[in-house]
């Protein structure tokens, strides 16, 4: 498949962005039209420890687990589902055991389709299993293997195909611990794209062979980890500054699955995801108050702004007072979603979207440059140079230091330590060439020595 860069926005202006709508709806499934004018919650799970000991088991869990979310959104009403099977490493590393999980959950969401009506679809997540030992193994017989269990879930059962990729990781540990600006951008910017570029074209082709959705991917080793790090108010272990400067150059980097063939839903960990919808019009799952249960964020509220599918990351399967935990997590996604196609229902859909916005804004610099309006303005920053995958990534980053000083200028307020790595890092951006090749160059003999771990060949460099 060709790689086809995107050199425009897919708005207008930032303000035709809302939840449950997007330029390009996909449909999957079992009657689902994903971006079509409504919301959909998509529950995440993972299976206890214990059930990973055989294929058996591992199947038996994920039978309950799919009863139960189906069972409980039949029985309070709620009329569509997305769930997403995150392989544990047994399902990628055994394809045949990703596939009898697949067809062992559709079988079951075709029965509740069949009696109830539901609308569902079956997101399967093949984990990033490309390592090996110290090493990162990216187009080697991990790969293989990898796609073998793309080709097992697609031909089983799973509507939508999805994965957590980490091209670049290597030279992305070093330098964020390092706070090296131009690292994070080699390493997520270009090293990052050049194997989405490779993989997605890949997955892309499977996804076409077996009639089913070529979903998307996300920086969650990256961009995520950056947020990890970063932590709350109290924590300095990573300017914040730092970390949204990530994000930002993320958002190129994910893109690169939709230019390579992929048309969405978006996955959910993407916190890039507002930007790349505002670019691309694909439709874009999301996390935040309700992946409590995973992980906390800063922005819990802003980011349903502009979600197709609204997400709770991932919770173990085990027992709760209201249920097991995929239902009572599953519930509450699937009552904030009727919130949302409520607004659209009654034409109030941008003064929700604008309040969930605005109630995170300004709590912190990553929820500020995220917010939908400034999202965009990042977005027609990639565009600029869209064919460039060194300068959209530059651009991405330039243009989120600008938003943030900005807010500073505003309402945003941020600590001493937090205005001094914005500082850094917007010296380190500004001392860097616009040329690709020299930048590539510099970087390439600059990490090869620095990074042991670190091998071109991943990248056919």
């Amino acid at each position: 498949m060709a790689i086809n860069r995107y050199t425009k926005m897919a708005y207008d202006s930032a303000d035709d962005m809302i939840f449950g709508k997007c330029k390009h709806p996909v449909k999957a499934g079992l009657g689902l039209e994903i971006g079509a004018g409504y919301t959909i919650p998509e529950v995440n799970y993972a299976p206890r420890p214990e059930a990973g000991a055989s294929k058996e088991k591992l199947v038996k869990e994920y039978q309950k687990i799919t009863t139960d979310i189906m069972n409980r959104m039949v029985q309070v009403g709620f009329p569509a589902v997305v769930l997403e099977t995150e392989h544990v490493e047994q399902m990628t590393n055994n394809p045949t055991w990703g596939g009898e999980v697949a067809h062992a959950q559709k079988t079951i969401m075709e029965e509740f389709h069949d009696e109830y009506g539901i609308k569902c679809a079956l997101r399967h997540t093949p984990g990033d299993i490309r390592e090996n030992r110290d090493f990162l193994d990216l187009r080697g017989d991990k790969f293989n293997v990898m796609m073998e269990s793309f080709e097992e879930i697609a031909s089983n059962g799973a509507d939508m195909l999805s994965v957590e990729s980490m091209g670049g990781k290597e030279v992305f540990d070093y330098a964020i611990l390092r706070n090296d600006v131009p690292g994070m951008l080699y390493a997520i910017g270009c090293l990052g794209t050049i194997d989405m570029d490779f993989i997605w074209q890949e997955i892309s082709s499977v996804a076409k062979k077996h009639g089913v959705v070529s979903a998307g991917d996300t920086d969650c080793s990256e961009a995520n980890t950056a947020m990890f790090i970063g932590g709350g108010l109290l924590d300095k272990n990573l300017a914040h500054t730092l970390a949204i400067i990530a994000r930002a150059i993320s958002a190129p980097r994910s893109l690169a699955a939709y230019e390579a063939g992929a048309v969405g839903p978006g996955k959910d960990c993407g916190y890039e995801n507002t930007i790349i919808k505002a670019i691309s019009g694909v439709p874009i799952a999301q996390e935040g108050k309700s992946s409590t249960c995973a992980h906390s964020d800063v922005m819990g509220n802003l980011v349903m702004q502009c979600c197709d599918l609204w997400s709770n990351e991932s919770v173990e399967y085990h027992a709760e007072f209201g249920g097991t935990s995929v239902q009572c997590w599953g519930e509450s996604l699937a009552y904030d979603c009727a919130l949302m196609n409520t607004a659209t229902a009654t034409g109030q859909e941008k003064t929700l979207r604008d309040l969930f916005m605005l109630s995170d804004k300004y709590r912190d610099p990553q929820g500020y440059v995220l917010a939908y309006d400034n999202a965009y303005r990042v977005g027609e920053a990639i565009v600029k140079d869209g064919n460039d995958i060194y300068l959209r990534a530059k651009n991405a980053a330039l243009k989120s230091v600008e938003i943030m000083e900005e807010g500073i200028a505003g309402k945003l307020e941020l600590t001493k330590f937090e205005k001094g790595a914005l500082a850094d890092a917007k010296a380190a951006l500004m001392a860097l060439t616009d040329d690709q090749d020299t930048f590539m160059s510099d970087c390439m003999t600059k990490y090869k020595e620095e990074v042991k771990v670190f091998l071109p060949e991943n990248y056919g460099l």
